[in-house]
């Protein structure tokens, strides 16, 4: 698990649109990276919809906002088109960028194990290090804590 004052891991990863985005690309500017477990469900609909309200905020703290799943492209595609999400999510299909960042968890749900991406939040700093780590963040209070932290 990637903890404060470590390097973020860089990546590449397509957008909604199909276009890759890299986090070294950022540099310079203060990156919010959630990981999120699904496009389309209460909770994540939730998050991405707040994130999407407060967007004005993150602009002020002059903060990019990536949110990644383990969708494929065309879900998350849908997913940005139906709520208006303006914001790039990134496809992570192979789940690899979950796994260097210690998302890819394995979880348990009705009694049944599986292996799926948590809800947690990476604050990076402009120098590409990570300067707060929110995990397993309830999906209503997480503008407020990653604001917070970007003050």
């Amino acid at each position: 698990m990637i903890e404060p004052g470590d390097q973020a891991p860089d990546f590449t990863l397509p957008n909604q649109h199909g276009e890759p985005v890299s986090l070294s690309a950022l540099r310079g500017k203060p990156v919010v990276l959630y990981f999120y477990p699904k496009a389309d469900t209460p909770g994540c609909t939730t998050q991405a919809c707040s994130v999407r309200d407060h967007t004005p905020d993150y602009e002020a703290a002059g903060a990019v906002v990536l949110g990644v799943s383990p969708d494929p492209v065309k879900d998350i595609a849908k997913f940005a088109d139906k709520f208006e999400l303006a914001f790039p999510l990134l496809a992570d299909e192979e789940h690899a960028v979950g796994e260097a960042y210690g998302v890819w968890v394995e979880k348990t749900r009705y009694g049944r194990t599986y292996m799926g991406m948590e809800r947690t939040t990476f604050v990076i700093g402009p120098d590409g290090v990570v300067t707060h780590v929110f995990r397993r963040v309830k999906p209503a209070e997480h503008d407020e804590l990653v604001l917070g932290a970007l003050a």
